[in-house]
């Protein structure tokens, strides 16, 4: 197996691309794969890429939202500008079909929503039980569920239970106007919003256990890389994906740590305020 190879089996897309909250960040990155490094690839490594790439359209029809749909548009506009003729037309025909079938599952599912759909508050209620993924889970099921898991004081909730330590009402308003600019006046705290900028929603490190939410002891703290260092990462290897002090620490972080996606740790870890 080349270490290309190897390497894109990491990312593990094929995975990724049947849990509804990492789809369309997996049909982002796959897009930006087939433009900047797919004809740099060797055959066996394309082909996995090609898979991989009918196999997104193909569970489109599974996906609820709209940022699905717009990551698997974007995916198919970046093989049609990629891939040969053959393959071209193979996967163009795939898109097509999954939009069809998405559209008549959506069509299907807002009907019988509207005879079996639990009221706001109690959604809200339950949803208030939930561990910070099954919550982002939640909100990708319909737009009713959407609404409910997006309510502010469920947010506002979760973010004083893991980040009580470190953060407080302040800290989060100076972390959201710092990415709007800062002659923003509204001093309202959009909670889930603050929640996203200070944590990744869906690490597998990060679940209730005994009613009280927080990251594992042992998880270090994390940094997402962009899709742009994905692909260099796949063609190159690049050492840069991960910011440590030294090599034999890179090492202990691959020995240690089980990375679903391409993360890094850094040297220090941000902290608003």
């Amino acid at each position: 197996m080349s270490d290309q190879v190897e390497r894109y089996q990491i990312l593990g897309y094929k995975e990724a691309l049947t849990r509804t909250h990492h789809y369309p960040v997996a049909c982002k990155e796959l897009s930006l794969i087939l433009r900047e490094a797919y004809n740099k690839l060797p055959k066996n490594l394309q082909s996995l890429v090609f898979q991989d790439t009918l196999s997104s359209f193909k569970l489109l029809p599974q996906m609820w939202t709209n940022n699905a749909v717009s990551a698997a548009h974007l995916l198919v506009q970046s093989a049609e500008a990629t891939l040969p003729k053959q393959k071209k037309n193979v996967a163009t025909k795939e898109f097509k079909q999954a939009m069809v079938a998405s559209k008549r599952r959506g069509k299907a599912c807002r009907m019988q929503e509207c005879h079996t759909e639990l009221t706001q508050d109690v959604l809200v209620d339950i949803f208030s039980l939930l561990d910070t993924r099954s919550l982002v889970s939640a909100s990708l099921v319909s737009r009713s569920w959407n609404a409910a898991a997006c309510n502010n004081h469920l947010w506002q909730s979760l973010y004083a239970t893991i980040f009580a330590s470190d953060h407080n009402s302040s800290n989060a308003k100076d972390l959201l106007n710092g990415r709007r600019g800062e002659d923003n006046k509204d001093n309202s705290v959009d909670w889930r919003e603050a929640f996203k900028r200070a944590y990744i929603v869906w690490l597998d490190g990060l679940k209730c256990g005994s009613g009280k939410c927080g990251p594992q002891p042992k998880m270090q703290p994390i940094v997402p890389k962009s899709s742009e260092q994905v692909v260099e990462y796949l063609l190159e290897g690049s050492s840069s994906m991960m910011s440590s002090d030294s090599d034999s620490d890179l090492d202990d972080c691959f020995d240690e740590w089980y990375i679903p996606k391409l993360w890094a740790h850094p040297l220090n870890q941000y902290r608003p305020g």
